[in-house]
């Protein structure tokens, strides 16, 4: 049997997207502990997980890239904020190591200190990243600019420019940090913000086509096992069993990122429309300024599953989870970036033929009701869309973390 211990970000996103394979895992019989954010913990002990929260500091540093006002301070001040819980994320995965005496480790990628300390460690890792993958490969446009699959030698042309000064860009932003953290480590500096990748024994993506670019050329070491949806078990709201039209689900960010303007274009664009609209807003909820109207209902948060059963479409910031659920769930979305993974997100939407992109700065009532008016029309495409994915994801995760286990016991 072997002890795995699961450390997190504190990001509800990159908590919920490890619990179907480490809930597999364990019914393998094998021991599993969460290192996470401590609001997820009752929604993981209610799965049967065990599991503690992070050092109270990493929590304290907030994560501020929704302030900026160009795409590149968001970049900078998003990446800063992160690094900055690194000096208390490494030494808390140090303690959780000491306390759990674990025989492999799976880390989440934003937890950039733990990452560090799990290379020291000496143990088996994996890094586990709840998002599509950045590395360079065959036919892959630069990441995080939202291109399209380079067609023809033009495109190429284009993607030799362009691969160099987004890895610079990142590297300016990453690299002063993080190497920083390294060298506390006793670890070599890095010199490309990709070279992280190659640090592990094994890289956990995520995510799969058709949201991923298919890829003739991965490394040997990095998987894409597919998404894997879960939802904390809760009760379906009464109103969802009401008879009437379809639901359209407007959903803003879990991790707050000043999304707002979605919601409420969403409720002017949608008020009147042939569907009734839930509009979930999390951490916005306070500061939208938006009340239930007409065939608009606002609530803070109810649980994606039983809503995407009776959807129409949903409407996103772009986030990972909404988007890896409606995608599964064969819902055509609209995708409205604002920063972050965002805008690369939005674009594999479009290119897999899941829904419509709308970037944030061209985001209107108007515009919106026209964009879930074309998502509704690809409904027979998103469903057909629904056999192209992994369909077991979390026996593919758990597959991948036991041929960790299996390698190291050989090695040692």
């Amino acid at each position: 049997m072997a002890r795995i211990l699961a450390y997190t970000s504190p990001a509800i996103g990159h908590v919920f997207a490890l619990v179907p394979g480490l809930l597999e895992l364990q019914r393998r019989g094998h021991s599993v502990h969460v290192r996470t954010l401590p609001a997820a913990i009752p929604h993981l002990a209610s799965a049967g997980l065990e599991a503690s929260p992070v050092d109270p500091r990493v929590l304290d540093v907030e994560v501020t890239d929704y302030r900026a006002r160009s795409n590149k301070d968001r970049l900078v001040s998003g990446l800063s904020d992160v690094m900055q819980r690194a000096g208390y994320d490494g030494p808390d995965l140090d303690s959780a190591i000491a306390e759990h005496h674990p025989d492999l480790l799976v880390v989440d990628a934003n937890a950039y200190g733990a990452l560090t300390r799990a290379e020291v460690s000496g143990l088996p890792w994996a890094l586990a990243l709840p998002s599509l993958l950045p590395l360079r490969g065959r036919g892959i446009p630069p990441y995080s600019l939202g291109l399209p699959p380079a067609r023809g030698p033009l495109g190429r042309i284009r993607d030799a420019i362009l691969w160099p000064l987004v890895e610079r860009a990142y590297g300016k932003a990453m690299l002063p940090g993080l190497n920083r953290v390294r060298r506390d480590s006793g670890l070599a500096d890095l010199h490309s913000p990709l070279d992280l990748y190659d640090r592990p024994n094994l890289v956990l993506g995520l995510t799969g086509e058709p949201l991923e670019y298919h890829r003739s050329d991965l490394p040997a070491h990095v998987r894409l096992v597919g998404f894997q949806p879960w939802d904390p078990p809760a009760e379906t709201p009464a109103y969802l069993d009401e008879p009437g039209a379809d639901w359209v689900l407007v959903s803003c960010s879990t991790d707050y990122q000043g999304d707002e303007s979605l919601a409420q274009a969403a409720a002017v664009g949608l008020r009147g429309e042939p569907y009734r609209v839930l509009i979930t807003l999390a951490d916005a909820f306070e500061g939208a300024g938006l009340v239930s109207a007409d065939n608009i209902v606002v609530t803070r948060f109810v649980p994606h599953a039983p809503v995407l059963q009776r959807a129409a479409a949903v409407v996103t910031h772009s986030g990972m989870g909404i988007v890896g659920k409606a995608t599964r769930a064969g819902v055509p979305i609209v995708a409205v970036p604002y920063g972050r993974d965002q805008p690369e997100i939005a674009r594999r939407v479009s290119e897999a033929g899941a829904g419509v992109r709308l970037p944030a700065a061209e985001l209107t009532p108007e515009r919106l009701r026209s964009a879930v008016r074309q998502a509704v029309a690809l409904r027979p495409r998103t469903a057909a869309a629904v056999d192209q994915q992994p369909q077991h994801p979390e026996q593919s995760f758990a597959d991948a973390v036991l041929e960790l286990s299996r390698s190291a016991r050989v090695t040692s």
